[in-house]
């Protein structure tokens, strides 16, 4: 997560343009952008077709199943509502882009509107920072269950946790935002040829035909503070958990371990996978593409694997 997503820094340079006029200019400049994708990678492009299309079916299925599981009654605690939310935004965030990858390893050349383009860019982005936020309230529902347990069911109510959700999601909406909107008010007067997978802002960004240093501060800006801000409240909540472990006996410990076990595992592959983007651009486009596919995949298992709780009641559902 469900991100903002690595890609989503800018780079701080001048805007590299070609010299030359694409044909496929309308009268008001660019009507459309062409995903340029994976293309080097001609016959090996089947191949990424397979994985990803794999990959995607089981991040629906399996995040699926969760949201069915997670309707039983015997599940209604605070933990399980942020989780089936972050399903929920898992399935949304890889939609908004491995049906288009998916198509553009099968034809030659992928075309998005603009509009199509812009809307793509900002649910992305979007969906990243909320999958954030829902691991950040997370983080301090485990800090409450583990540091004031006597009185978690008295402030973890469920008007607390549609707050906290709403919180997620529009935390989201503000660091997305202007970002999209400053971008889709520039001009694209050509070259329309997108080098990613999707209409990633940095990549798009390369297109613009005026001076694009706003751009750049604004999206920087907006990228720190999702990123700071949500790492830390993660790591203030497990700071605080550790001392409060730090006073318990052996099982007590152990016990507080295995509830926070999972969430850990979560917020560590994500970000872990982002700081492999930093290396070369053709490789960091692949990474994007794996990462996104491959943190919602893992989200599914790692909760259901390491909650006992969950993981009967998917073994019930099965059994049905």
């Amino acid at each position: 997560m469900s991100s903002f997503f690595p890609s989503d820094f800018p780079t701080l340079s001048t805007n590299h343009r070609s010299s030359s006029v694409n044909e496929t200019l309308g009268l008001g400049g660019v009507t459309f952008f062409i995903i340029q994708g994976l293309t080097s990678l001609d016959e090996k492009k089947i191949i990424l077709f397979s994985i990803l299309l794999l990959i995607y079916i089981m991040v629906l299925g399996g995040n699926s199943i969760i949201i069915y599981a997670l309707t039983d009654p015997k599940l209604n605690s605070p933990l399980y509502f942020f989780l089936c939310n972050l399903s929920f935004v898992d399935m949304v965030y890889t939609t908004t882009t491995i049906p288009n990858m998916l198509s553009g390893l099968l034809t030659d050349i992928l075309t998005i509107s603009v509009l199509g383009c812009f809307l793509q860019m900002y649910f992305f982005i979007q969906l990243s920072v909320t999958g954030r936020a829902i691991l950040t309230v997370m983080a301090y529902d485990r800090y409450v269950a583990i540091c004031n347990p006597l009185q978690y069911n008295s402030i973890m109510t469920r008007p607390v946790r549609l707050l906290l959700v709403a919180g997620a999601w529009g935390f989201g909406a503000i660091c997305t935002l202007p970002v999209t909107v400053i971008a889709f008010e520039r001009p694209y007067c050509g070259p329309n040829v997108v080098k990613h997978a999707w209409c990633d802002p940095s990549s798009v960004r390369r297109l613009v035909c005026s001076d694009t240093s706003l751009d750049n501060i604004v999206s920087l800006l907006f990228a720190m503070v999702s990123l700071v801000t949500t790492s830390v409240f993660i790591l203030s909540s497990y700071i605080l958990i550790g001392f409060s472990i730090s006073r318990m006996v052996v099982a007590q410990r152990l016990k507080a371990l295995r509830t926070c076990s999972a969430h850990l595992t979560v917020v560590s592959i994500s970000y872990a996978a982002a700081s492999f983007v930093y290396i070369s651009y053709r490789v960091r486009i692949i990474v994007s593409v794996l990462y996104s596919a491959l943190t919602p995949f893992l989200n599914p298992m790692i909760y259901s694997l390491r909650n006992k709780e969950l993981l009967h009641e998917l073994s019930g559902s099965f059994m049905k």
